[in-house]
C-alpha cells in the first residue's frame, strides 16, 4: 500500500489569522513546506524531523501529523508512524487515508500488541470535540423543548415524546464524551518506538523477562512507579518497561 502525501499549506489558518503573522507561525509553514519538499525528494529521514520541528512549533493539525506518519513509516519508524497516525486520527477520526496508513503500519506490528474493544472502536469514530458538540446541543435542545412545553401548555403531550428522545440521546452521547476523556486521560494508551523493549515480571532491570513488546506495539497502562511502566496487551500478558521505551498516545 502506497502511502498517499497530503500537501496542505495551512491556508485555513493564515486566513483568520491577523495580518502580523507571528515569526514562529511563518517559520513553521516554511518548515512544513520544506518537509513536503524532502518528502518528494525520497529524503523520508530528514521529512520526519522537519514534520516533527512544525509540530514542536504548536502547529500540528491532522495534514501535518498524516505526513509525518508517512515519513516515518517510510524511513522504518513504526512505532512512531502509529502514533503520528493516531494523533491525525484523533483531530479527524473519519479520514478514509487515515485511518488506511493506520490499519497497514498497525500490520507490519510483529509480536503482542492491544487490540481495542468493539466499543471503544466505536468511541473513535467521533473525536473528543465532536462528543462535547453533540453533548452540548442536546443539552440546549432538550431546554428548548422544555421551554416550549411551558410556553405553550397544549403542546406539552406533543412534545413528550420528543424531549424523552432528545434526553436518551443527550444521556448516551455524555456517556460517550466521558468514556473516551477517561479512555485518554493520563496516556493510558502507549506505543513502543524503539526496535525491542524487554517487559519485564516486576519494576526492575533485573526482575525476570515476561515478553517483548516490538516497535510499534500499542499497550495498555495499568500503573506506574518511578521510570517504569505495568503495562497490558489487552490479554494475559502484564509486565513493567521502562516508560523512555514508549511514548503517550494521548494527544490532549
Amino acid at each position: 500500500m502506497k502511502a498517499r502525501l497530503k500537501i496542505f499549506l495551512l491556508l485555513t489558518a493564515l486566513s483568520v489569522a491577523p495580518l502580523s503573522v507571528p515569526a514562529r507561525a511563518v517559520d513553521a509553514v516554511a518548515v512544513f513546506e520544506t518537509g513536503n519538499k524532502l518528502y518528494e525528494e525520497r529524503k523520508f529521514t530528514e521529512a520526519a524531523v522537519a514534520y516533527q520541528t512544525t509540530v514542536d512549533c504548536g502547529q500540528g493539525s491532522p495534514a501535518l501529523y498524516f505526513n509525518l506518519g508517512n515519513a516515518l513509516f517510510k524511513s522504518g519508524n513504526i512505532g512512531r508512524s502509529i502514533l503520528a497516525y493516531r494523533h491525525a486520527a484523533q483531530l479527524t477520526p473519519r479520514d478514509p487515508d487515515v485511518r488506511a496508513n493506520l490499519q497497514f503500519a498497525r500490520n507490519q506490528v510483529e509480536g503482542p500488541t492491544l487490540r481495542l474493544p468493539p466499543w471503544q472502536r466505536a468511541l473513535e469514530t467521533l473525536s473528543l470535540n465532536e462528543w462535547t458538540t453533540l453533548s452540548v446541543a442536546g443539552s440546549w435542545l432538550t431546554f428548548i423543548l422544555l421551554a416550549v412545553g411551558q410556553w405553550r401548555p397544549a403542546l406539552k403531550p406533543t412534545l413528550r415524546s420528543a424531549i424523552a428522545a432528545t434526553v436518551i440521546a443527550t444521556l448516551a452521547a455524555t456517556a460517550c464524551l466521558i468514556s473516551s476523556l477517561v479512555a485518554n486521560a493520563g496516556g493510558k494508551l502507549v506505543v513502543v518506538t524503539i526496535k525491542e523493549a524487554s517487559v519485564h515480571k516486576g519494576p526492575f532491570v533485573e526482575s525476570e523477562s515476561a515478553f517483548v513488546a516490538r516497535d510499534g506495539a500499542e499497550l495498555q497502562v495499568l500503573d506506574r512507579k518511578d521510570s517504569w511502566l505495568q503495562v497490558s496487551d489487552g490479554t494475559r500478558r502484564i509486565g513493567w518497561l521502562k516508560s523512555e521505551t514508549v511514548a503517550s498516545v494521548n494527544l490532549w
